[in-house]
């Protein structure tokens, strides 16, 4: 009989590529994650990995086992979900995965709208960028994650979660306020401005790297930081120009920039859960709160400018 939890271990250190990262995750020692990597070998009768330097990677065997941990795992997610929906499913608590945009503009007010549709129902909420939550949720350090599309992301089709998409956000061009195209202003006619923007890793550096690449030149991004109200005051005080989710700038006090809503990129957000976890009778409810509120996002049209 194979222990559903060395499936737990095997997918783990399938998708963090090494034992030590793996380790980290399932809060575990790596001694204990090679343990049960040798005792699920024991139980298969088949190595399931081979060792290049640090990492680890699947054998064909390996392979095999991986798809079926997938779906064992999320048989056990749908069974949890049927116990929870016979039991009750009226309280108990949700862990959420969120990058900063999200949780202001979609998160919080789905929580709020919970309090009188469903008082018992409680979100405790993870501050993650777009790139780590699906990595929380896969993990089992989150119930839901709300993540955006990136390079190298689990596609619809991934065996291991569910999605549901929320919304397209465009990105918006940020200039000085007396910048010389601040009226007119397209991704070609800054390809040689020095550019603000996340550091390498950030989904939304990929997005930015991408849409310029698309329109003809490798933006020189001089200045870093995952902190959008710092990358608009960068802009402000006259160091360069930014590519930013439109979202990320409401609310926000634009100082010295003029914001050009132009056709350009737009970065997918959607919530995702492990598979089987679809009819939980707690995610039900706050996926739909998400759900409506993402659709009463406005994203306007038009150009703002602030002195």
């Amino acid at each position: 009989m194979i222990d559903t939890r060395r499936l737990r271990t095997l997918r783990a250190v399938a998708d963090h590529g090494t034992v030590t990262a793996a380790a980290a995750a399932l809060h575990l020692t790596p001694s204990a994650v090679s343990q049960q990597l040798v005792a699920l070998e024991h139980e298969v009768g088949h190595r399931l990995f081979t060792r290049d330097g640090r990492g680890v990677h699947l054998t064909a065997v390996g392979k095999i086992m991986l798809g079926h941990a997938n779906e064992v795992l999320a048989q056990l997610e749908r069974a949890e979900a049927e116990v929870a929906a016979y039991t009750t499913g009226a309280a108990g608590e949700v862990t959420v995965a969120c990058f900063a945009t999200a949780i202001s503009a979609v998160l919080s007010p789905a929580i709020a709208a919970l309090r009188a549709t469903n008082p018992g129902l409680r979100v405790r909420v993870l501050d993650a960028e777009g790139d780590h939550g699906l990595a929380m949720l896969l993990d089992g350090e989150a119930d839901l994650a709300i993540a955006v599309e990136y390079r190298g992301a689990p596609d619809a089709a991934d065996r291991r979660i569910s999605r549901s998409p929320l919304y397209a956000e465009p990105f918006d061009l940020v200039l000085p306020h007396n910048h010389p195209e601040a009226e007119s202003a397209t991704l070609v006619s800054l390809a040689d401005e020095t550019w603000i923007g996340p550091y390498p890793g950030n989904p939304v550096h990929d997005v930015i790297t991408f849409a310029c690449q698309q329109a003809g030149f490798t933006p020189n991004l001089t200045h870093c930081s995952d902190d959008f109200r710092a990358v608009v005051a960068l802009v402000g005080a006259g160091s360069g120009v930014a590519l930013v989710p439109r979202l990320a700038l409401r609310d926000m006090t634009l100082t010295g920039v003029v914001v050009r809503h132009t056709p350009g990129p737009e970065r997918r957000v959607f919530a995702a859960v492990r598979r089987g976890a679809d009819s939980h009778p707690l995610l039900n409810p706050l996926r739909s709160a998400l759900r409506t509120v993402a659709r009463s996002l406005g994203m306007g049209s038009t150009t703002i400018r602030t002195g």
